[in-house]
């Protein structure tokens, strides 16, 4: 970053590229020299912070970091497949914090990946892989029980795409994930919960154990907002997960079990043949 004559940090400027989703822009952090927020087409993505990558800003990217830090003992590598890239917050972070864990990201806009490669370039150290591809077919290429874990934050035009939300899409992440592997996923929805409801069904038909963290707000059907779903054959860290999202800056709450089961209200599966996009946010949802 440029200085000035008496030696202190000139503002970093924001910048903008047209890439093939629409507009990205990064805008500077104001309270942190090096961190960035990035916003498509005006609906912000990812923040990141090149000089801590610990750091999660995004209450949704803190939910998803606390599952990182709970399906394996601490600093132990693992294999992660990230389907939507956006600014590689999270493989930053895990990267920091598991070192020696191979990742691999399938971003579908070539554009955006070189876009935030050049101006938030990775640790060329870390383990990283980057394939631009749609996730489902990226993901269909992996091979059987290889991850850990998969990461499911995809948006196209602030919705997660209809082919994304299916029985199907979720037989084949399991099919990559080891027997005791994990799937997680960023899920964005508004009263009356209908997409998000959906989303819990079809993983209980996939998946024997559920937990769902989401602000109480947005759980009430009050308002438009992120949940975070995790499904695994193993037993889940309820406990300590809970303990977390509760004493986050912005706290949430988790369901599992039979109120997870309750919130779903006898809602049906996904299928590829009725699956449909996450709704759109409201026009104030970023204001």
């Amino acid at each position: 970053m440029a200085k000035n004559r008496r030696g202190s940090r000139s503002a970093a400027e924001a910048v903008a590229e047209n890439v093939d989703s629409g507009i990205a822009e990064l805008i500077p952090d104001r309270e942190r020299p090096r961190a960035w927020t990035l916003l498509l087409d005006g609906a912000p993505q990812s923040h990141v912070d090149l000089d801590d990558p610990g750091h999660l800003s995004f209450a949704y990217q803190r939910r998803l970091g606390h599952v990182v830090d709970l399906v394996a003992p601490a600093h132990q590598p693992l294999r992660v497949v990230h389907l939507g890239g956006g600014a590689f917050t999270l493989a930053r972070y895990i990267a920091a914090g598991r070192p020696r864990s191979t990742q691999q990201i399938v971003e579908l806009d070539a554009a955006l990946v070189q876009f935030v490669r050049k101006r938030l370039p990775l640790d060329p150290g870390a383990r990283i892989r980057v394939r631009s591809a749609d996730a489902r077919e990226g993901l269909a290429r992996m091979p059987d029980g290889w991850a850990d874990l998969v990461i499911a934050d995809v948006f196209s035009g602030a919705r997660t795409p209809a082919h994304l939300t299916s029985a199907e899409f979720l037989t084949d992440v399991r099919r990559v994930l080891r027997p005791d592997g994990c799937y997680v996923a960023n899920l964005a929805d508004g009263p009356p919960l209908g997409h998000l409801r959906g989303q819990i069904a079809t993983a209980a038909a996939a998946f024997a154990r559920l937990a769902l963290a989401a602000d109480p707000t947005v759980l009430r059907g009050r308002r438009f907002g992120n949940a975070v779903l995790l499904a695994s054959d193993r037993e889940l860290p309820v406990a300590e997960l809970t303990r977390r999202v509760a004493g986050d800056p912005h706290p949430g709450r988790v369901e599992h079990g039979r109120s997870l089961a309750d919130f779903t209200g006898g809602a049906l599966p996904v299928t590829d043949a009725n699956a449909k996009p996450s709704p759109p946010p409201p026009a104030d949802a970023f204001t």
